[in-house]
């Protein structure tokens, strides 16, 4: 529902305001530190369905009100493993600071991390814990310290996107499913690589859906990303490949997508079974930190358009992290 400011502030309801023809909407009128109101809630819920992705600004969020926040839309998260940035006392809270330790870790820069991670301009799009058999139903992330410049996030609708394919084509992709790995892509360096070891140790991989039916809207979205989707089953490697990239190709055209730019305090909500977004390579330029928390929520086993739902090859078992 979009209402005016006016209107809004009368009846305590939040204004709705969309920001992009396809995706995102920002929502003014509501403090999420307070008491949410139940009509609130619904009218926030009722949003992100429609919308994808809503942004809230100048919010004062600690941790414990971020967590309260996220359970008033679903079960939070518990990370068993998380990084030394990421709040002690608060394991439903992951700090995205923590990625800036990572190649550090495997002996590798942070230009080099991301380099391996992201060889080709579609590798970084994805949705959070994609090849999990139950990725999360959705993100709250919020920002502590942006740079002056650099560092937005992307996201692209992925139902629009599934609407917007040709009617064969949609045919075609809606009975097929894929891999879903992590690591996918990964470009290993020479010789030893202590962070191939790392994901042979902990490998996670699931097959789900190339079209998902929503759970709560019934929309169906295409279920692909840049990050963790390896190959096609009904397909060979060859014809597999192509097929992926024409789609991830479709997800992210820029009509399917909008771009956030943060503040401190600003907060990004997010359907994560329908979106699949972009975390910025730029925001190290300017010097500045970056310091994010988000919170995700439990999600469901993905079902597609047959009605089979997805299945853990290794890694995952729904609601175990």
């Amino acid at each position: 529902m979009v209402t005016t400011r006016t209107a809004a502030a009368s009846r305590g309801t939040p204004e709705i305001t969309p920001v992009a023809g396809h995706i995102g909407a920002e929502v003014r009128g509501v403090d999420l530190a307070g008491e949410l109101s139940a009509s609130a809630v619904a009218g926030i819920r009722a949003a992100l369905l429609r919308w994808k992705v809503l942004f809230f600004r100048g919010q004062d969020l600690d941790h414990a009100a971020h967590v309260a926040l996220a359970r008033r839309f679903g079960e939070p998260v518990v990370l068993p493993r998380r990084g030394s940035a990421s709040p002690p006392g608060h394991p439903e809270v992951e700090t995205t600071a923590d990625r800036l330790e990572l190649g550090g870790r495997f002996g590798m820069d942070h230009d080099e991390w991301l380099d391996r991670r992201r060889h080709s301009l579609l590798r970084g799009w994805h949705c959070d814990h994609g090849a999990r058999v139950d990725p999360p139903a959705a993100t709250i992330l919020r920002a502590e310290r942006v740079p002056p410049y650099g560092g937005d996030t992307t996201w692209a609708n992925l139902a629009a996107a599934y609407a917007g394919l040709s009617a064969p084509v949609r045919a075609f992709v809606d009975g097929l499913r894929a891999e879903h790995r992590l690591g996918v892509g990964y470009q290993p360096r020479p010789g030893e690589d202590a962070y191939v070891r790392h994901l042979l140790d902990r490998q996670v991989a699931s097959v789900h859906p190339l079209v998902r039916v929503h759970p709560e809207s019934g929309e169906r979205s295409l279920f692909v990303n840049g990050y963790y989707l390896e190959r096609i089953r009904e397909l060979s490697r060859a014809e597999g490949a192509r097929v992926l990239e024409m789609l991830l190709e479709q997800a992210v055209r820029p009509e399917y997508t909008v771009r956030f730019r943060w503040e401190p305090g600003s907060v990004a909500f997010w359907d994560n079974r329908s979106t699949v977004h972009l975390a910025p390579s730029d925001h190290t330029l300017s010097g500045a930190p970056r310091i994010m928390h988000r919170v995700m929520l439990a999600g469901e086993v993905p079902v597609g358009v047959d009605g089979r739902p997805s299945e853990a090859l290794t890694g995952s078992a729904p609601g175990v992290w």
